[in-house]
């Protein structure tokens, strides 16, 4: 069992940079061999896809945040992270890190991600 904790939220300003951090409690291997993805959640909204990584550090990003934001992984740390920067008041959510077995082309389901953690807010004042 995969257990995850997301790091790094707090309040920043728009315009401003956040870098989210969320560890793994697994084996290398583990770690390793998992999609990760970060997802987010505003008050009233459903949950939604925000990026993936897989093994091979193959990246996606959902049109609202590309060019803006940047997932990447470090294995040995068993850590991901999202690099969020030009933070707009739209980014405030709770966010969310995940792992699924792998991760889908096009596609950033919640319904394929198993394991998450508790989440970690972002709020973005204009």
């Amino acid at each position: 069992q995969m257990q995850l904790e997301e790091s790094g939220g707090g309040s920043a300003q728009a315009g401003g940079s956040l870098r989210l951090s969320c560890g793994a409690s697994a084996s290398a291997y583990a770690f390793i061999m998992k999609c990760m993805g970060w997802f987010r959640q505003a008050p009233g909204k459903e949950r939604e896809g925000v990026a993936t990584i897989d093994t091979f550090s193959t990246t996606q990003y959902a049109d609202s945040v590309k060019g803006r934001f940047t997932i990447s992984r470090d294995n040995g740390e068993k850590t991901v992270y999202l690099q969020m920067n030009n933070l707009k008041s739209e980014d405030t959510a709770m966010y969310y890190c995940a792992a699924a077995p792998s991760c889908t082309a096009g596609e950033m389901s919640e319904r394929n991600f198993a394991h998450w953690g508790q989440g970690t807010q972002v709020t973005v004042s204009s």
